[in-house]
């Protein structure tokens, strides 16, 4: 009688409460999950703040290049890097160009992969098998590749390849276990091209190209320390850029390229513009490369 006279039967008391409980329950689980959730993020956060992250780039200094002509030897950043990676028979991934110079004359242009912000090539990959890394470089991985060369057809620079065949190894290539990182040995039917050398700076090594180039022409660039360095001299990057007018190769195309340029011909080595000489050709030895490394300022990882 005394729930009656309340408007609440005993029967109503009883589910009433039940649910009320239930309800209690809903709504303390999402509390408890956004709390785990805040802890993991602070985790990461403090990870985050220990964990090194580079920006790699790069920056080519036309005026010590003279394509190696006046060492009478091939351009040595090609010949090291077809050796270093045992890079398939006619591919180049650091190729050096004659460009001819719009006021006359020529200079030689060494042209890697760009590792662009905006990359054509990540951009049409129907499988995400080339991808950028944390660290600014774009990289393929062979195993997801499909062969479909979308990614050729749609880089501006024309900077990538394709394994049409499978490329003559030595035993030590072939034994070697793939990654991105270090594409050995090269997978028949995909897409590949310059990859930084990620594996060497994961060392505290400049790319085979940069150690082995003996005009000191290219400079590896760490855009979150605003530093580069050719293996002989550190310079402050976005001074650099700055003093010397640094350009994109194609920058009225928005690929933000990661790799600058500086014009000349060659001049601190004494070429002339109006030189006749062409490079030498490079060649392709299933063999190994006696790695000479300069001083790095960055240190291992």
């Amino acid at each position: 009688m005394h729930e009656k006279r309340r408007g609440l039967s005993r029967r109503d008391f009883i589910i009433k409460s039940v649910a009320g409980a239930g309800l209690l329950a809903v709504s303390m689980a999402p509390v408890k999950i956004m709390s785990n959730h805040a802890k993991a993020a602070r985790t990461d956060s403090a990870a985050s703040k220990t964990e090194r992250i580079r920006t790699w780039g790069m920056v080519i200094d036309l005026r010590r290049c003279d394509g190696c002509t006046g060492l009478d030897v091939p351009p040595q950043c090609t010949q090291a890097c077809n050796l270093d990676h045992y890079v398939p028979q006619g591919q180049h991934w650091i190729q050096v160009f004659k460009v001819e110079l719009p006021g006359g004359g020529s200079c030689f242009q060494p042209t890697p992969c760009m590792h662009c912000e905006s990359a054509p090539c990540v951009n049409v990959c129907p499988v995400a098998a080339t991808y950028h890394t944390r660290e600014g470089i774009v990289l393929i991985d062979q195993r997801r590749c499909i062969g479909c060369r979308m990614c050729l057809a749609a880089c501006p620079y024309q900077r990538r390849f394709f394994n049409w065949g499978d490329a003559a190894l030595p035993p030590e290539a072939k034994a070697l276990k793939y990654t991105p990182e270090r594409q050995v040995p090269a997978y028949r039917g995909t897409a590949t091209k310059c990859d930084l050398c990620p594996d060497l700076l994961h060392e505290g090594k400049p790319p085979a190209c940069v150690s082995a180039c003996p005009r000191k022409v290219l400079y590896m660039a760490d855009l979150e320390d605003d530093i580069a360095s050719n293996g002989k001299e550190i310079v402050q990057l976005s001074r650099f850029l700055s003093e010397n007018s640094a350009y994109h190769l194609k920058e009225e195309l928005g690929t933000q390229p990661k790799v600058w340029y500086i014009s000349g011909h060659g001049q601190n080595f004494g070429r002339d513009a109006y030189d006749t000489r062409d490079r030498l050709p490079t060649t392709w030895v299933a063999g190994g490369f006696d790695k000479k490394v300069d001083v790095w300022p960055w240190g291992k990882e």
